[in-house]
């Protein structure tokens, strides 16, 4: 193993725990001791934090974590059996199967006998079948072991629901600029002294990552070796790491890498440098099908109503590739890469829909206002449904201002267009909107408008 080992269990013939050989690579000399030294992840391991607060109160649920690659999940989970005084067991989903779950739960049982606790880790959770997935609940119900599942996949769709109603999801997020320079900061202390990057390649280096600590440690440990007194620019930086990491493993690091930088770089508007890590994917065997994925979700989340063809040239794209095949299709791929590439860029929608996603945790299950509400039958419409609802076609301006927030919430702006794109013309009907909104709720004396 030759990188920092942030979301993989550990293998066979590893040393025991604490012990870490001295020649041992730099990126595992450097993996987090406590929970205190993992980076990025605040929201749950902070002083107020999810994690911190169960830990504190004695009380370790089972947990799925979801997040991205890199983002340190196995290790947040081995040092949480270690914080609160469990055996560690890790599996993968990949890997090992029912014969191996039994051996686990024989030593769990044992164990739970003599009064121990056991944390049961699943790496890539979501690989498991529905039966395999069942086969996790009795052992987790009667306390045999508590499970921390890891998984990059969505678990509304990837995991059974009668698995995730015993576990609480939580979001390992992307590890944002100061994480990775914290990260560059212990390899240089580490080896005591800079690494040899100028102010800009080491900018590149974080951008490169795009959150991903394992890829930027995987990265810098490439740097080590160069002569003394070098110190790169970008393009010596990409000279580098291009040719220090030329494989391509469908299976590993690198599927996860060289999908992050085409996302990076299609998100940085550099169309010439997405093509060629597009290259690199159709060179080293990666699926079209999960590229033309990962581009249609890239299609809504950074570009969105920037551009609004963007989505349906992304799905033409995949159904152009669908018809074709390769190699023949992959030049659809390629003009979809360029086309998103030169794109207006927008997060917008990405940002809009998890502020109301937070808001309707906040809110529970609010009635919507009776007079947006069909009343379809006479009992509906004694109730109070649809009284005083304003059919907006009927208004000269084609707009009635109705609220359609739930009585007693305050209006919120979920939505912020960006001046890029087409958003800058719905910024203006939007603001246009509210004027119309405030006259009305002022000639209403503050109604439904306000």
């Amino acid at each position: 193993m030759n990188e920092l080992d942030l979301d993989t269990p550990a293998q066979s013939g590893q040393q025991a725990e604490g012990q870490v050989d001295a020649n041992a690579p730099l990126a595992e000399l450097l993996r987090p001791k406590t929970l205190s030294e993992v980076v990025g992840q605040d929201a749950l391991l902070g002083p107020q934090g999810r994690l911190r607060r169960m830990l504190d109160g004695g009380d370790l649920a089972s947990i799925i974590f979801w997040g991205p690659p890199g983002t340190g999940k196995t290790t947040i989970a081995r040092l949480l059996a270690a914080e609160a005084g469990m055996e560690f067991e890790p599996i993968s989903a990949v890997f090992d199967g029912v014969a191996d779950l039994r051996k686990v739960f024989d030593r769990a049982g044992k164990r739970r006998d003599a009064g121990q606790r056991t944390l049961l880790f699943v790496d890539e959770v979501h690989r498991f079948n529905k039966a395999q997935q069942d086969g996790l609940l009795p052992r987790v119900e009667d306390g045999t072991v508590t499970l921390i599942g890891a998984t990059t996949e969505n678990p509304s769709f990837a995991l059974n629901g009668a698995l995730l109603s015993r576990a609480q999801v939580m979001l390992v997020e992307r590890l944002s600029g100061e994480a990775l320079e914290e990260l560059l900061r212990r390899v240089e202390t580490h080896l005591g002294l800079p690494l040899p990057l100028d102010d800009e390649a080491r900018a590149a280096l974080k951008a490169m990552a795009d959150g991903d600590g394992r890829y930027l440690l995987n990265m810098a440990s490439s740097l080590t070796g160069l002569p003394s007194g070098e110190r790169l620019d970008p393009a010596g930086l990409a000279a580098i790491v291009a040719g220090r990491a030329p494989a391509f493993d469908r299976a590993g690091d690198q599927h996860y890498n060289l999908m992050s930088a085409l996302h990076k770089t299609l998100r940085g508007s550099d169309a010439d440098a997405a093509l060629y890590w597009l290259a690199r994917m159709f060179a080293g065997g990666e699926d079209p099908h999960y590229i033309l994925r990962r581009l249609t979700r890239f299609a809504s989340e950074d570009i969105g109503l920037a551009e609004p063809e963007a989505l349906p040239r992304a799905l033409a794209a995949w159904q152009a590739y669908e018809r074709l095949g390769s190699p023949e299709g992959e030049l659809a791929v390629a003009t979809l890469v360029i086309y998103l590439a030169t794109a207006p860029k927008s997060n917008a929608a990405y940002v809009a829909m998890k502020a109301a996603n937070r808001a309707a945790a906040a809110t529970g299950s609010l009635m919507p206002p009776a007079h947006i509400l069909n009343a379809p039958t006479g009992l509906m419409k004694n109730l109070g449904y649809g009284k005083g609802y304003e059919y907006d076609h009927d208004a000269p301006d084609g707009f009635s201002a109705q609220n359609g927030f739930p009585d007693g919430m305050d209006r919120q702006r979920f939505y912020q267009p960006v001046e890029r794109g087409y958003e800058r013309e719905i910024g203006k009907r939007l603001a246009y909107w509210d004027r119309l909104r405030a006259q009305k709720a002022g000639a209403d004396g503050g109604g439904d408008g306000a």
